[in-house]
């Protein structure tokens, strides 16, 4: 069970990072006008096109954690520190996912599509992913 939640943890998040690993290399996939890209993407006022540099630190971060939701499955791998980063990362992904309903995070983040691409579909999958990692950490602590 625990190779499931974590293999649908890692594909999430692979395909995350390969999309932010594309938009760091100056892709436009899947959307050819740089700035709705951004408004898409990011959903900040004066933010015209999606930053390459942060997308490549966004794609390594989301790979490490799709690597990390797989360690975790493994119950020999790693010791304490690893169970410790699987819960950082459930707070971290549960965190971004409740940020999205509030109106402090829709302030900052108010353009359309992106606003409502966060309450459809990024917001819920942060929460999903940080479910799986406390369910991975849960699972490896029992």
């Amino acid at each position: 069970m625990n190779m499931i939640v974590a293999s649908i943890v890692f594909v999430i998040l692979l395909t995350v990072g390969l999309a932010h690993l594309l938009w760091s290399i100056g892709s436009r996939w899947p959307i050819k006008d740089p700035e709705l890209l951004a408004r898409t993407v990011i959903g900040r006022p004066g933010v015209t096109k999606v930053p390459r540099l942060a997308s490549l630190i966004v794609a390594a971060l989301v790979l490490a954690a799709g690597v990390i939701a797989l360690s975790l499955a493994d119950h020999d791998a790693g010791d304490w520190w690893l169970t410790a980063v699987g819960v950082a990362l459930a707070i971290v992904f549960i965190g971004r996912g409740a940020l999205g309903y509030t109106a402090g995070w829709r302030a900052q983040f108010p353009l359309e599509p992106f606003a409502t691409n966060d309450r459809r579909v990024y917001s819920p999958l942060c929460l999903i992913v940080g479910a799986g990692f406390l369910i991975l950490v849960i699972m490896r602590l029992l």
